[in-house]
């Protein structure tokens, strides 16, 4: 006679009868295939009642690329006020006492500070303008981006990112997206290139007129000195290269002094910046933030665009410098701004929204740091939750529409999903993400995360993915 606990045993190690095999997970499994060897891919897809229809890797963790900026937009819906003008995150200026007084820029946040000449809203010149109505002469120009730590690139960056526009420094006072543009003039071929900006950094100018444009551009980090190389074409116009910023405060410093100036107001001092480091207590499990020091009051203050818009625009062009402000400023409610208290608030939503620890680590708002992982499970739960939410449905409008606009405006075009598929893309050296929502055939939505990784010589699979989706909303 066997024993209950050994017969038990022995009906684990005997060979189990195959479950019935899905004939859709089948075709999406070898579409998948058709990709190649070496790209490690994970989807799942779940129904209108919560049926996994496709779990291909569901628990794997995978580099997520800007799928990364869903969660930061959802906590921005969860904490901040999304909805008419964005009054908490103006930047201010601010005068000190005395007969010279020094001018603070002072950041609060806002992603959408222009200081460009043709400005009409969130203008940096209304700020000028203050100024010089109050006085004619001033001190010390200042940026002040105190309201966050001095955090301006996520652990898990490439340093070689930090000169492009979407790896830009991220700051309180943040000014033109963060981005200084120069503009690269052929000459003829053979000759060197004319390279111009408007002063703020000096140009080591290494471009040589050619028969075709290929650009890049370096700036060893702190060295305030860019670096551009490469070709341009004979006879094509001249090229705009926008280039990232290093210390954004101190750009916006930078850019007020010009436009005191240019109203005939005297700066007898230098351009300046307050930075604040990050410190023990910027991280939440150490503790309260230190209390900020009170500053005078504030001359003026600018309205941002609502954060709806903002919201909007990170999603559908995959925006870098709005997510990680969104999670900062989302961080600085109850906490000291910084993004260890960022990554609190997002873990404290995904836990109310039922995803489990294992499926996420974030290192960034953004997407930009190769240390973020995500699992398909999980990101199909969270988007799942984000429709339960009264913020649901604005959420879903901020995502990228197949075919129509943003980030997917040239996808699925001449397919069923055309118009069908809103969803969130993601890519980053070797790392592509798909993730949202998509009507099938039938009409019902279905919620889906795709992530693919390791994609050798960082091969596009793009199609392949696409194919695999046509193919699941077919059949449903």
């Amino acid at each position: 006679m066997i024993r209950a606990p050994l017969a038990a045993l022995l009906l684990l190690t005997l060979p189990q009868p195959a479950a019935a095999s899905d004939p859709i997970e089948d075709a999406v499994r070898a579409k998948l295939a058709e990709a190649g060897p070496g790209t490690r891919f994970g989807l799942v897809v779940v129904d209108d009642q919560g049926r996994e229809i496709v779990a291909i890797a569901p628990d794997d963790r995978f580099v997520p690329a800007s799928n990364t900026k869903m969660y930061s937009t959802a906590l921005a819906y969860e904490t901040l006020s999304v909805d008419g003008p964005d009054a908490a995150g103006g930047t201010q200026v601010r005068l000190s006492e005395g007969p010279r007084p020094d001018v603070i820029l002072v950041g609060r946040g806002d992603p959408r500070l222009s200081g460009a000449t043709d400005c009409t809203v969130d203008c940096l010149s209304t700020l000028a303008d203050a100024v010089a109505a109050r006085t004619r002469v001033v001190g010390d120009v200042i940026g002040d981006d105190t309201l966050f730590p001095d955090e301006r690139w996520p652990s898990g960056m490439s340093w070689n990112n930090m000169t492009s526009r979407y790896g830009t420094a991220i700051s309180a006072l943040s000014i033109d997206d963060n981005e200084w543009r120069v503009t690269v003039t052929p000459g003829a071929i053979g000759e060197a290139a004319r390279i111009d900006g408007d002063g703020y950094e000096a140009i080591d100018n290494h471009v040589t007129t050619g028969t075709e444009t290929d650009l890049s551009t370096m700036r060893m980090p702190g060295s305030g000195r860019l670096r551009v190389w490469g070709t341009i074409a004979a006879r094509a116009t001249p090229e705009l290269v926008r280039v990232g910023i290093e210390d954004p405060a101190h750009r916006a410093a930078w850019l007020m002094r010009r436009m005191l100036e240019a109203r005939d107001v005297r700066v007898t001092g230098d351009v300046g910046t307050r930075h604040r480091a990050i410190s023990p207590s910027d991280d939440p499990a150490r503790g309260a933030p230190a209390p900020r020091v009170p500053e005078q009051p504030a001359l003026a203050t600018l309205t941002p665009p609502a954060l709806s818009d903002t919201l909007t625009i990170t999603n559908k062009v995959s925006q870098n410098l709005y997510a990680d402000l969104l999670l900062r400023r989302a961080s600085a409610i109850t906490g000291s701004g910084s993004v260890a208290d960022g990554q609190a608030a997002v873990e404290a939503m995904l836990t109310r929204a039922g995803v489990a620890r294992h499926q996420y680590d974030f290192s960034d708002g953004s997407g930009m740091s190769t240390y973020n992982r995500l699992s398909p499970r999980g990101t199909v739960t969270f988007l799942r939750w984000t429709q339960t939410r009264p913020w649901g449905a604005a959420f879903r409008e901020t995502l990228p529409i197949a075919g129509k606009d943003g980030t997917l405006s040239r996808r699925f075009t001449d397919t069923p999903l055309e118009g069908r598929l809103f969803a969130k893309t993601g890519s980053l050296n070797a790392s592509n993400a798909l993730s949202g929502f998509v009507t099938a055939k039938s009409g019902r939505t279905l919620t889906f995360a795709s992530f693919a990784n390791d994609m050798p010589a960082d091969k596009s699979v793009r199609d392949t993915v696409d194919a695999a989706l046509n193919l699941i909303a077919e059949a449903y």
